[in-house]
């Protein structure tokens, strides 16, 4: 179990989004739109505002401020062939919401000055400016659009008091009274409000059924790993069967062979129980239980966290089991769901790795939960670790303790065992090597355990020990099920 501090305030450092890290690298409307996207809007503003300043002069004789009108649609061109450049040097596929953010204010700038000098309020382009206002809701976080939103709105109030006289056709004059215009400013005002407000919420309603699909695809692939990790299970179990039978048969035959009591015969009964208990775990990997098996019978509660901790007794480790109930009423009764009991028995094997000396495995009962967390006074996870704890192949686990445990009991064996080996005088005899077969593990083991345990309705939590000042901080990790997913209804 790759052991670091926890994330304040919560009891448990892992959040629910941190469940899923895939979810940061999705594209999200506060990032903006791209560059290139940018650049091919703008182009598409220009060629109509360039047509609609061709049709104007040429074929309706307007008289356009022209030369003002071209200078205003240059300076857009300008920007965009800048952008273009910076489009070749860089990625310009990538959303960047300040960039966004800048382009959208200097269409609204340009756009007005565009309007001020062929009528404002008066002309009924000015209804352009919604659009930009529009994008902004739909890709910038809110206080980006919202000051996009406040410069439409005093480019509004700028136009009704100053612009230049609306052009018509030649020896007539069309001046609209200013109540008319006050209520195209109205209008205005009331539809960049009503459109940003509804592209902002189509945006979020949008991007909660992307998080949501992005959820769903995530807890797929963990069950494809899973399902494939079971195929690998039953796999193993029918391939190491064959060699696991040698090694019981030849065990035997050194025990028979050896004197009783001697250290031989103790490596050999020794083999003899190690072996036995490989071919349980695999029996139980490759096994479906059924309805009605002795799997599924009612269990209660202490008794459930006894039967998970047993396997991994007999170290020089303190195995604590404790049930805590709300008002001191009897313990429930719950399922034995081969899903819990292994998913558990994997985190106090884990606990007991990098535990120093004590492994605490407690049981709360409330109102409308049951809750079970595994205690231990290690080191703790580390920082680089949690946040992807639970992905498989994720792994920090050094030398396990259990397993130092038992390979330096067997290398000790072997070295009393040998003859011819003698320590020289006043020298102390060497420690033996430990060879521990975790060493290095696959990380699989915990988000393996996770995802059993969530398959029956818990929610795994990980976090802090309660280790004091100056001791090691340890680790925690917390089941918490509501009480009718796991307990026997009386």
């Amino acid at each position: 179990m790759p052991q670091s501090a926890p994330r304040a305030p919560s009891r448990f450092a892992t959040d629910e989004p941190d469940r899923f890290p895939g979810w940061r690298n999705l594209p999200r409307r506060s990032r903006g739109l791209s560059l290139r996207t940018l650049v091919i809007l703008r182009w598409m503003a220009i060629a109509g505002q360039t047509a609609t300043v061709a049709i104007a002069t040429l074929y309706f004789h307007f008289d356009l401020p022209l030369w003002g009108c071209l200078a205003v649609i240059a300076a857009s061109v300008a920007m965009n062939l800048n952008a273009t450049a910076r489009l070749k040097r860089t990625d310009g596929s990538l959303p960047d919401g300040r960039m966004t953010a800048a382009h959208l204010g200097f269409d609204i700038l340009q756009l007005s000055v565009l309007l001020a000098l062929t009528g404002g309020l008066q002309n009924p382009f000015c209804l352009l400016l919604v659009a930009p206002v529009t994008v902004a809701a739909a890709s910038l976080p809110g206080r980006q659009a919202a000051f996009m939103g406040l410069l439409v709105l005093v480019a509004t109030t700028t136009l009704f008091f100053f612009s230049m006289p609306l052009p018509w056709q030649a020896g007539t004059e069309l001046n609209l009274p200013p109540l008319y215009r006050f209520g195209i400013g109205l209008a205005l005002f009331t539809g960049v409000i009503f459109t940003s407000a509804y592209a902002w919420r189509v945006a979020a309603d949008a991007e909660k059924l992307e998080l949501a699909l992005a959820t769903t695809q995530d807890v797929l692939q963990r069950e494809q790993r899973l399902a494939a990790l079971g195929g690998l299970a039953a796999a193993a179990a029918h391939e190491l069967g064959t060699p696991l039978a040698t090694i019981q048969v030849v065990a035997r035959e050194l025990l028979r062979a050896s004197a009783k009591g001697g250290s031989a015969a103790e490596d050999a009964a020794l083999i003899l129980q190690q072996a036995e208990r490989c071919r349980d775990i695999l029996k139980r990997l490759s096994q479906q239980p059924e309805d009605g098996d002795s799997a599924f019978a009612e269990v209660g509660l202490k008794a459930l966290l006894e039967e998970v901790i047993e396997p991994h007794r007999g170290f020089d480790l303190d195995f604590q089991v404790d049930v805590r109930t709300a008002s001191g009423e009897p313990a429930p009764r719950v399922r034995r769901l081969p899903e819990v009991i292994h998913g558990l028995s994997t985190l106090v094997e884990n606990a007991a790795d990098f535990a120093g000396s004590r492994v605490r495995v407690r049981a709360i009962v409330d109102a409308g939960f049951i809750e079970i967390e595994v205690v231990d006074d290690g080191p703790g996870f580390p920082a680089d670790i949690l946040p992807r704890l639970g992905e498989p192949y994720v792994t920090s686990r050094p030398q396990g303790k259990a397993r130092r445990a038992l390979a330096a009991q067997i290398a000790a064996s072997v070295a009393a065992a040998t003859p011819g080996r003698k320590a020289r005088k006043g020298a102390a005899a060497p420690e033996p090597e430990a060879i521990a077969p975790s060493q290095g593990g696959m990380g699989l083991g915990f988000f393996i355990a996770r995802t059993l345990l969530e398959r029956t309705g818990g929610k795994v939590f990980v976090g802090a020990g309660d280790g004091g000042k100056g001791q090691p901080r340890g680790a925690r990790v917390a089941v918490r099920w509501p009480r009718p997913a796991l307990e026997i209804p009386s």
